[in-house]
């Protein structure tokens, strides 16, 4: 949960192609108008939205994303996560998602919903004078348009945000881009802004920079993610997370940390 580590990670993607197709002339060229695509990754820290979901912990994440060529699409995604991250008694982030995408020449266009579910999580937690219990959980939908190699994404909760109570209407806009330099070289950067509706010091700014390399197959990449979230431990600001909570949403570890301070990741990663 909380969009874009100290140890290099490995990362390793899978995917599986599934091709349908009407019966063919012997001189037209077979297509498809499924794909499934899988993916399995291994990395030193999870950041939601330039926050620390693990803690500073690694963070094993895959999922799978079919498409269609009408551009119609689904997937699932997940990852472990950190109690302490607000997930109390949790331990797991399941994402489910679907949306429509289409390419005009440089122009794209990208819609749809997001789930994101969080088994055996149990919360009591209060805000504006409103009480939440039970499983924490967030929807959202989204809209996203690019023009070559950036992007500008906007997603709005359509439930409390990540079960805050009154929280209804966030939103989060996102800037991103991915530049091909040749030779297998990239680089990548990123600007978000959470507004945390109705929450006392929620609202905040992440930022990142990164770098990747094709080594035959394999991309190496380095980034720096950070931002100004409130997360001064030493005064108890709203982003310092322990590292677990229970279903009181207090504490039950003794360490702290700033989620949003900034940091090192560090990636190895394979698509085919």
């Amino acid at each position: 949960m909380k969009t874009n580590a100290a140890s290099l990670p490995s990362l390793v993607a899978l995917a599986v192609t599934a091709a349908f197709s009407t019966p063919l002339l012997a001189d037209e060229v077979p297509t498809s108008e499924h794909t499934l695509t899988g993916n399995l990754g291994l990395f030193s820290s999870y950041r939601f939205r330039g926050l620390d979901q693990t803690f500073g912990k690694p963070a094993l994440q895959g999922g799978f994303d079919y498409s269609h060529a009408s551009g119609l699409y689904v997937g699932n995604w997940n990852s472990n996560v950190s109690s302490g991250a607000g997930y109390p008694e949790g331990n797991l982030e399941m994402d489910f998602y679907g949306g429509y995408k289409a390419n005009f020449g440089d122009f794209g266009i990208d819609v749809g919903g997001l789930y994101y579910y969080y088994p055996g999580t149990d919360l009591t937690i209060a805000n504006n004078g409103k009480t939440n219990t039970g499983r924490v959980d967030n929807t959202e939908i989204y809209l996203a348009a690019s023009w070559k190699f950036i992007s500008l994404k906007y997603s709005h909760a359509i439930s409390d945000y990540f079960a805050m109570p009154d929280s209804k209407g966030t939103g989060y806009l996102d800037l991103s881009t991915n530049y091909d330099l040749g030779n297998g070289w990239g680089v990548n950067g990123h600007v978000g802004r959470l507004h945390f509706r109705n929450v006392s010091n929620g609202s905040y700014t992440d930022w990142k920079l990164g770098v990747t390399k094709d080594i035959s197959g394999w991309v190496v990449g380095a980034a720096y993610v950070d931002t100004n979230a409130k997360g001064d431990c030493g005064i108890g600001e709203y982003y310092c997370f322990s590292n677990s909570l229970n279903n009181q949403n207090s504490q039950n570890g003794s360490k702290t940390k700033d989620a949003g301070r900034g940091i090192a990741v560090l990636s190895v990663s394979k698509t085919f």
